[in-house]
């Protein structure tokens, strides 16, 4: 069952961090099955706080997900989105 990474990014305090995470985060990907759906595209808030952008992307399963999130390579990049802005992100089983 397809599943999905979405990270919603509130701010970028350190510009420079995150362009070192988005190195690391694309060739983390490298290895495994994944679809990019969004990716730092134009929003709207329509509840809640206002949200800076955010990015969605596919995996066959939830595990294949895990597996990337967890796996080393995303690893060493996710050190760097946690100092560069304020982030919620979370892993979500679709319906298949």
């Amino acid at each position: 069952m397809t599943a999905y990474f979405v990270a919603v990014r509130n701010s970028i305090s350190d510009p420079d961090t995150f362009a070192t995470y988005g190195d690391l985060a694309q060739k983390s990907m490298a290895g495994h099955a994944i679809t990019p759906l969004a990716v730092y595209g134009k929003t709207r808030a329509t509840d809640g706080p206002s949200t800076e952008s955010a990015v969605i992307i596919a995996f066959p399963t939830f595990e294949e997900a895990e597996a990337w999130y967890d796996s080393p390579a995303y690893q060493e990049a996710l050190g760097y989105r946690l100092k560069s802005g304020d982030y919620q992100t979370f892993i979500i089983q679709g319906v298949d």
